[in-house]
């Protein structure tokens, strides 16, 4: 049977880099896996092995590193911008750079000073966050005309220990699920968002205060949202972030169930109430898997669903 290629791309992938800023004493760190993916003319390669159109991956590695130390690192989404459009415009070859970033955050120690100052909580006392588990991602595709940025986070864990309910669902012959008028509300956030920034004649977005404000948004909605279901949860988490950023049309979300079982203490003559400070067992599977997309109205949506095999 004849054969012919179809889809194909290569690069270097998971480049590790680190670039430290001094800012005279004070230093500012970025912390990215950057993975390059080149697509174009690229026939001959394959048929006669030919690599006249091949821009060795050992290249694009150098580039990545070359480019932190000649234009600094200033967002994932930045610097994503400007390693695509130098392979799409210095090689004719290539058509397409897709360039995938994964950003590590850290933290500054705060050391004891006399002048530090103490935040107080806000109103909402059962929302938490594990810090410094999350990872930043972006994905920046440039075809030599048109930009598509997505940006997102994954493994950020967060819990309601109270405000959540399920109850009035589905039964049948195999449901054995009590319904529960006072839960934990756990899930570990996954959430790809695309902006509107298409072409260089529109006025880019401020990635950095952009991305933050999203997370901001994201985490506001489920502390203060008085749940019924994780859908519900998800799609008040989506609308917070579509309505309150403008440069925002889409987002997708990935909600594992991080489910917490009362645990039975009865036979130890002990009352294991939620009213009173439950104990509760975490599994960790199986899990439930919500994911849906929220748009902005008249919108049509661009990022795959297939972000798991569910």
């Amino acid at each position: 049977m004849p054969t012919i290629l179809g889809q194909n791309q290569y690069g270097k992938a998971e480049n590790r880099v680190v670039k430290i800023t001094r800012d005279g004493a004070t230093h500012h760190i970025k912390d990215l896996n950057v993975s390059v993916a080149l697509s174009g003319d690229m026939d001959d390669v394959h048929y006669s092995g030919s690599n006249a159109h091949v821009l060795p991956t050992d290249t694009t590695k150098n580039t990545v590193f070359a480019f932190a130390k000649e234009h600094g690192i200033e967002s994932a989404e930045q610097f994503g911008i400007h390693l695509a459009r130098h392979f799409v415009t210095s090689q004719e070859p290539i058509k397409t750079a897709r360039i995938r970033i994964e950003e590590y955050a850290w933290e500054r120690i705060a050391t004891s000073d006399g002048n530090s100052r103490f935040i107080g909580a806000d109103e909402v006392r059962h929302s938490f966050v594990r810090k410094g588990q999350e990872l930043r991602t972006a994905q920046i595709t440039y075809d030599g005309e048109r930009w598509e940025v997505i940006s997102g986070l994954k493994d950020l864990t967060v819990l309601n220990s109270t405000n959540s309910e399920f109850w009035g669902y589905a039964k049948d012959t195999y449901t054995t699920l009590k319904e529960a008028y006072d839960r934990i509300l756990a899930t570990d956030v996954s959430a790809k968002w695309r902006y509107n920034w298409t072409d260089d004649e529109q006025r880019m977005p401020n990635w950095e205060k952009s991305y933050r404000q999203a997370r901001t948004h994201m985490l506001e909605a489920f502390a203060e949202t008085y749940s019924l279901s994780l859908q519900q949860t998800l799609y008040q988490m989506g609308s917070r972030i579509i309505n309150s950023r403008s440069e925002i049309d889409e987002i997708r979300f990935s909600l594992p169930n991080n489910h917490h079982f009362l645990v039975d203490l009865e036979p130890f003559g002990l009352k294991n109430d939620t009213a009173d400070g439950a104990v509760y067992f975490a599994a960790d599977r199986p899990y439930g898997l919500i994911e849906a997309t929220v748009l902005r109205d008249g919108v049509e949506p661009r990022i795959p669903v297939d972000l798991t095999n569910l």
